[in-house]
């Protein structure tokens, strides 16, 4: 979506929605809500170990949460918050600490996932975040460059495994996903993870509120040749273009340009398999491996 950008859209950072501002500063929010936690902690006379065993974490993991090198999940802030007796001192930083297990550039976006009632989502260079298995996101954040030191990449997996709750919530919006054949053929992380990734893309393929639709490497046509970019439709209507490259994001939120790119991405659609024919392609491809 370059000429989007070339065209006066109203573009803002990923952190930025227009309508939340996201925190880009989340390691200060969670090294903040560590110390909380440990305060509180000592308060009640517990010892890590002692208040680990309570809240059914290690009192490893619990240092790291104190020390704000980890970033504690909704569960263990409301264990924390029930078994310190904070009356609510630790459940207020969920949001924020939930926010901050993003990078900054995608922090809007993630937000605007949890409000979705439809997710469009083209995709050129490796399968969607959405739809990688644990070992696959494992294998694209290892080839970072500079590399991620291993607390991100770890916050990085349990973000994105957290996003995938997107398909099973209630009132779950409709998923559209069309890939390049070349996503599913490149073997990032070797031949064992890429048959994982398809088996799980099958999989997902065959839920009720999804569509996952496959352009071939053959096909003469194709109206995503600006590469991959996603359109989000939020509960009152509104729709929102994201595009990623070299860790930046832009979230477009001009509703002429996020029509426009909605817009692209149906021609896509019709160019792609269907979503029957791309399911049977999948299987073809898992059988050459």
């Amino acid at each position: 979506m370059t000429e989007d950008r070339g065209e006066g859209a109203a573009t803002v950072p990923a952190g930025d929605t227009g309508w939340a501002t996201a925190d880009t500063s989340g390691q200060a929010v969670v090294a903040a809500f560590g110390r909380t936690m440990k305060t509180l902690r000592t308060r009640a006379g517990l010892e890590r170990e002692e208040f680990g065993r309570r809240i059914g974490y290690s009192a490893s993991t619990v240092a790291a949460y104190e020390q704000g090198r980890r970033i504690p999940p909704p569960r263990a802030i409301e264990r924390a918050d029930e078994v310190l007796d904070a009356g609510g001192l630790l459940t207020v930083w969920k949001d924020q600490v939930g926010r901050a297990q993003y990078p900054p550039f995608f922090q809007g976006m993630a937000a605007l996932e949890r409000e979705a009632i439809e997710l469009l989502a083209y995709d050129t260079l490796m399968v969607k975040g959405l739809l990688q298995t644990e070992e696959y996101m494992r294998a694209v954040l290892a080839m970072r460059r500079p590399p991620l030191d291993q607390e991100t990449v770890e916050q990085r997996v349990a973000a994105r495994l957290a996003r995938q709750a997107i398909f099973d919530r209630p009132s779950a919006p409709l998923l559209s996903f069309v890939m390049d054949e070349s996503v599913l053929r490149r073997r990032l992380g070797g031949a064992r993870v890429l048959r994982g990734q398809l088996e799980h893309v099958l999989l997902v393929g065959q839920k009720q509120n999804v569509e996952l639709q496959v352009i071939p490497l053959d096909c003469e046509e194709n109206a995503g040749v600006d590469g991959p970019f996603t359109v989000v439709t939020r509960g009152d209507g509104a729709k929102f273009a994201y595009t990623e490259a070299q860790g930046i994001g832009t979230l477009v939120t001009d509703p002429a340009q996020a029509a426009r790119a909605a817009a692209r991405y149906g021609i896509i659609r019709s160019q792609a398999l269907t979503p029957r024919e791309s399911l049977e392609f999948v299987e073809r491809l898992l059988g050459e491996l």
